[in-house]
């Protein structure tokens, strides 16, 4: 017969031994209600195309309604600057880009918030490269031409971007610095108001996100001079790269993160990243994402938050260097 002491031991270890089990039993976070996914963009351009390919899926995956809402302007932290504001519960997450959530916030005076402290990173939800496009009526057949019209015209040629200091503001500055050419930015509260422009004519280049220009391509309504990225894409293959194109090196993408409030409890930001996760995986909707230009994301919410930092380093460089300022 075991001694007291024996079953005394065994009384107090049943607890511990049984912790594991009850851990393991306990349910994933899920949203109790609809879901807000804010987008600072207008609607057209790739945040809200990416936003809105992957919004079904994730719906499915957690059990509410998504709504997609887009609030555009200040080259997208307005959307940004809402969703660090929102209560840490889940209910509300942000599409953001390199350029919201990384590049312009401490250019701003004072900066509207701290890009590490305030925001959770979620997951990386795509890629994709850039495109440097010009509208049919455009003497430049191809980049080169494009340059010798710059050099020929200072600063009479103009370029669209979604806002000061975003991704196509700084590719388009770059290859300006690059070729020693003068060129006048024209910003916009978002993607889509830039392709009517471009489409009308009144741009006359705009060095943008490869989704956007996609259909345009096809459609023979704009005419792609070159991509941003150092190797030719699947989409495309015919066309040359800016760094082919005369300028070595030359590199610019745009990454599309899934954010988050700040102190967003990990249960819920994993259950957020795995729904992310699996929607990218999704077996129809992949070859839907890679067909609209995009090239998929995945991964941790760790990795996303290493990519976040890495590129805020990089690009605040790059933006002393261009002396580019927010006024």
């Amino acid at each position: 017969m075991p001694s007291r002491r024996a079953l005394l031991a065994k009384a107090l270890m049943a607890p511990a031994l049984m912790a594991p089990a009850l851990v393991r039993a306990q349910p994933a976070w899920s949203p109790g209600r609809p879901v807000t996914l804010l987008v600072g963009f207008a609607p057209g351009g790739g945040t809200d195309i990416i936003a809105r390919l992957l919004a079904p899926a994730l719906q499915a995956e957690l059990g509410q309604p998504i709504a997609v809402e887009n609030r555009p302007g200040a080259s997208g932290t307005i959307a940004a600057l809402a969703g660090t504001r929102a209560p840490p519960d889940g209910h509300t997450v942000y599409m953001s880009t390199v350029s919201a959530s990384a590049v312009v916030p401490p250019l701003m005076a004072p900066p509207p918030f701290d890009i590490h402290r305030d925001q959770t990173a979620i997951g990386l939800a795509a890629t994709v490269p850039l495109v440097a496009v010009v509208p049919l009526s455009s003497p430049a057949r191809d980049l080169a031409g494009l340059i010798a019209q710059a050099r020929a015209n200072p600063g009479a040629l103009n370029y669209s971007s979604s806002g000061v200091a975003t991704q196509q503001h700084l590719a388009a500055e770059l290859l300006a610095r690059a070729a020693g050419v003068q060129m006048t930015h024209v910003p916009f509260r978002g993607t889509g108001q830039a392709v009517t422009e471009i489409l009308a004519g009144r741009i006359d280049l705009a060095i943008d996100t490869f989704p956007t220009y996609l259909p345009h391509i096809r459609g023979e309504r704009v005419r792609a001079l070159a991509t941003t990225m150092p190797g030719r894409i699947d989409w495309l293959p015919d066309l040359p790269t800016v760094a082919e194109s005369g300028f070595p090196g030359f590199d610019a993408n745009v990454w599309y993160m899934l954010m988050g409030p700040p102190n967003l409890p990990p249960a819920i930001r994993d259950r957020w990243s795995a729904a992310l996760n699996k929607a990218l995986a999704e077996a129809t909707l992949r070859p839907r994402i890679r067909d609209a230009g995009f090239i998929p994301g995945g991964g941790t919410s760790a990795e996303a938050a290493a990519l976040l930092g890495r590129d805020a380093e990089r690009y605040a460089a790059l933006i002393r260097e261009a002396g580019i300022r927010i006024e």
